[in-house]
């Protein structure tokens, strides 16, 4: 006997809500290697992707199968990686005077986490609101992302500082730069210096009163303009103290540093408090996601 299998069309579906939501197996924080750096760095569409195929496979890669398609459904978040790079692509072919981290930066800064009624993003693994330990600086948004007013911009060099306060032997940190670079011995190394657009802060538990000071350098991309920083923190124990509070710029691509310090009590192992910190001229607003832990 054999059976008849019919597949029909049941048309297109739009404004599904909640949408979009993080996927129960993307990958989360808190980073096991760098506590300091918030990872992911951002999220974009990645479950059910209608991509392109090539014609030099069937849809299954097994041998026996010889169809050939034009197009294929693939599922999985390794599918919002091709859409970030289409976007970088398209945020290089805008500025391409911008580096990697500049555009990465513009990417983060510009990112929602918010629905339009407001609500917050919906995590498929809880069935709660999302936080940065899984949608990092939250989805991309492409348009906003052209025009981000200021970014945390990354040379080679920084990065090289970076290893040495991971204390990487000169060999591995040659390695890796593939020319002669020496750790300034006199010189005092942070992670927390790594000119990243959102902020991880670990502190250990239980053991009083703590503060750690990060530094960052904002570089201007948009008009001249005064940016002001605002902080929002739903737990009252934890002070943050950005200073300056206001930066001013009048050309493209001028620099202007900040350092923020953040001083907490102790609290019990795999407590987390989440917030943003953020700068605004009243047209463009910067953010960045503040993920405190004590571990």
């Amino acid at each position: 006997m054999q059976s008849r299998t019919t597949i029909l069309f049941g048309g297109t579906k739009v404004g599904i809500q909640p949408s979009p939501v993080l996927a129960a197996f993307s990958s989360r924080c808190p980073n096991s290697i760098t506590p300091e750096i918030l990872k992911p760095d951002i999220i974009a569409p990645g479950i059910n992707i209608l991509a392109g195929w090539t014609g030099a496979v069937s849809p299954t890669g097994l041998a026996e199968d010889d169809r050939r398609v034009e197009f294929n459904i693939i599922s999985g978040t390794s599918m919002s990686c091709p859409h970030v790079s289409g976007i970088t692509a398209l945020l290089k072919g805008v500025h391409p005077e911008w580096s990697p981290a500049a555009i990465r930066s513009a990417l983060m800064t510009t990112a929602y986490t918010t629905y339009m009624n407001g609500g917050a993003l919906l995590d498929v693994a809880t069935g709660k609101p999302s936080t940065p330990f899984g949608h990092g600086a939250g989805h991309v948004d492409p348009i906003s992302a052209v025009n981000p007013g200021l970014v945390y911009d990354i040379n080679a060099d920084d990065y090289l500082n970076y290893l040495c306060a991971l204390k990487y032997t000169p060999s591995q940190i040659n390695s890796i730069a593939r020319r002669n670079f020496t750790c300034d011995s006199s010189k005092k190394y942070s992670v927390t210096d790594l000119n990243y657009p959102s902020f991880a802060v670990p502190f250990p538990a239980d053991t009083g009163s703590n503060t750690i000071k990060y530094s960052r350098t904002l570089t201007n991309v948009g008009p001249s303009g005064t940016y002001n920083v605002t902080v929002s923190l739903p737990d009252s124990s934890v002070e943050i103290i950005v200073e300056p509070e206001a930066v001013s710029f009048t050309q493209i691509n001028e620099k202007k540093s900040y350092t923020v310090s953040f001083t907490a009590p102790s609290k019990s192992p795999s407590t987390n408090v989440f917030g943003r910190i953020e700068w605004s001229d009243g047209k463009h607003v910067v953010s960045s996601q503040v993920a405190i832990s004590w571990t």
